[in-house]
């Protein structure tokens, strides 16, 4: 009688999947994936140099950008074409060096979009930085030391960074940055951080030390400011005008609320809707128009445009008491 073979009998010539894989087996699969990155988004990448009026006279910055729409719109960042109204110039891959404008920039992102004289660029695919882990591959593609075309590649050492970023007067907190290890230098800025399947998931903004670079992340949030810059140019905030910090709740409070923080109200700036409306220094700011509120981020995702003017209700306790606070955000103005 013919033998039956049991689930868990392999074939001779079958992979066993439990049997490890050997070194050079796994460097393969690592190089064929980052090949395939650079293959498929190198040509996306741009390198760009852009010309600046100083004291000393004209000089060229430099910097990386990603082509995302095929009739010229690159994304870069905002640091890389501060002051570049004189002219930015793109050089791609196959050579062509494509004459560009800023279309608009956003310090408090970090984040630009200029245009070139192109309409058949190859767009590369923006994909979701919310789906990335702690471990992940990533492959940046820049122009680091002006070198065009440098393709690095790395882990996700973190995430959940956040990047502090101003413009004049006006400050701000860049959240859930992405902290990688693919070796980033002066030029990277602007260039792609991409995922295995050559999708963009950030933008490289800052080199934070050896070994750690950081890039703004591709997300919901960056994907409207990225709207708004090609269609107004500029990006819209509202404004309340407090200076505040992530500070535990009172015990009785934080048991009826079934939540353990707040944010403190540290600064209240003098003519701001939150001194207009009555707000003052050691207030916990517990909810505003019902939401919950735990530290600044909370808040800030909260200042979109469509508040500037409309009236919210700030939830605070004071001297361990609970009363409510209307303001009207103003826009910010950098």
């Amino acid at each position: 009688m013919k033998a039956l073979r049991l689930i868990g009998d392999h074939d001779e010539g079958l992979a066993d999947p439990a049997a490890p894989v050997s070194d050079a087996d796994a460097f393969d699969a690592y190089s064929r994936a980052v090949s395939g990155v650079a293959e498929r988004l190198g040509p996306s990448v741009a390198h760009l140099a852009v010309a600046r009026r100083t004291r000393r006279g004209r000089r060229e910055g430099a910097g990386s950008a990603v082509a995302i729409t095929a009739d010229g719109y690159l994304l870069t960042s905002a640091h890389v074409v501060a002051g570049g109204e004189d002219g930015v110039r793109a050089t791609f891959s196959d050579g062509r060096e494509l004459a560009a404008h800023v279309m608009g920039a956003d310090a408090l992102s970090d984040l630009a979009v200029v245009r070139a004289e192109a309409g058949d660029l190859a767009a590369a695919e923006l994909g979701d930085a919310g789906e990335l882990r702690v471990g992940q591959l990533v492959v940046a593609i820049g122009s680091p030391m002006g070198l065009a075309g440098t393709v690095t590649a790395g882990v996700v050492s973190a995430l959940g960074r956040s990047l502090p970023t101003r413009s004049g007067s006006a400050g701000r907190l860049v959240e859930n940055v992405i902290q990688t290890d693919a070796a980033l230098n002066p030029g990277n800025s602007g260039g792609a951080l991409s995922d295995s399947s050559a999708r963009v998931i950030g933008v490289n903004t800052a080199v934070a030390g050896v070994g750690l670079g950081l890039a703004v992340p591709i997300n919901e949030a960056t994907r409207r400011i990225i709207h708004s810059l090609i269609s107004d140019g500029r990006v819209r905030r509202a404004y309340i005008g407090i200076v505040g910090g992530s500070r535990p709740l009172p015990p009785r409070v934080s048991a009826r609320l079934g939540r353990d923080k707040a944010i403190e109200v540290v600064e209240v700036v003098e003519g701001s809707p939150a001194d207009l409306a009555g707000l003052r220094p050691e207030d916990l700011i517990v909810a505003v128009d019902g939401t919950p509120m735990g530290d600044v981020g909370d808040l800030q995702r909260l200042m979109v445009a469509d508040r500037i003017g409309a009236q919210v209700d700030v939830q605070v306790v004071r001297a361990g008491s609970e009363l409510s606070v209307a303001l009207v955000p103003r826009e910010l103005r950098a």
